[in-house]
C-alpha cells in the first residue's frame, strides 16, 4: 500500500516540475513567419490557429456573467495546470494571454488542442517550452468563449489592458 502511494506521489510530483524549470517571468511566443504558400493555412498566417472559430465579435465592456461562468470552468477544468497571473505550472499562466493572442487563437486552443498542437507553429512552440501536452478537456465552442472573457476580465484586472492582439 505504501508503495503504491509513494508511487503515485513520485509520478504526481514529476508531473508538476515538468515544465517548472527556468524564468518564471513572461513567456513570450515565436512567430514563423510565413513565405505565404498553400502548405499553411491563411488562419494560420492571420494568427487566429486551426479550428472551427474564424471570428469572434467583441465588445468593449466585459460581459460579467460570462466572466462568471468562465471562472467556474477555469476552476474546474483549467486550475490545476494554468495560474491568472504570468507563473507556469504546467501550462503557461494566463496573464496578458488576450494581450498576446488573439481571441480565435485562444478559443481554437481551446476546444481544438489536438490538431493545434501537431499543426500550430505558435502552440508547437509552447509545447517545446512546457514539455507537455495540454489535454483535450471537451470544452465547447460555448464554453470557450466564457472563458475568453473571464482571460479578457484577467487580463484588464492584472495589466490595465484587454484585446491588444485583435489590432
Amino acid at each position: 500500500m505504501n508503495t503504491i502511494r509513494s508511487s503515485a506521489m513520485l509520478i504526481a510530483l514529476l508531473f508538476l516540475i515538468s515544465c517548472g524549470g527556468g524564468d518564471t517571468g513572461t513567456i513570450t511566443s515565436t512567430t514563423t513567419q510565413s513565405s505565404g504558400g498553400d502548405d499553411e493555412p491563411q488562419s494560420i498566417r492571420e494568427g487566429k490557429g486551426i479550428g472551427e472559430i474564424t471570428h469572434v465579435e467583441l465588445t468593449a465592456d466585459i460581459d460579467e456573467n460570462m466572466v462568471e461562468v468562465g471562472k467556474s470552468i477555469y476552476d474546474m477544468k483549467c486550475s490545476s495546470c494554468h495560474k491568472l497571473n504570468d507563473q507556469r505550472v504546467v501550462g503557461p499562466g494566463f496573464e496578458n494571454i488576450t494581450n498576446r493572442r488573439k481571441p480565435e487563437w485562444i478559443m481554437n486552443m481551446i476546444t481544438n488542442v489536438d490538431v493545434m498542437l501537431d499543426k500550430d507553429p505558435e502552440a508547437q512552440a509552447m509545447l517545446e517550452e512546457c514539455l507537455m501536452r495540454m489535454p483535450n478537456q471537451n470544452v465547447s465552442v460555448g464554453d470557450a468563449r466564457q472563458l475568453l472573457e473571464f482571460m479578457r476580465k484577467n487580463d484588464k484586472e492584472r495589466t490595465g489592458q484587454m484585446d491588444a492582439a485583435v489590432n
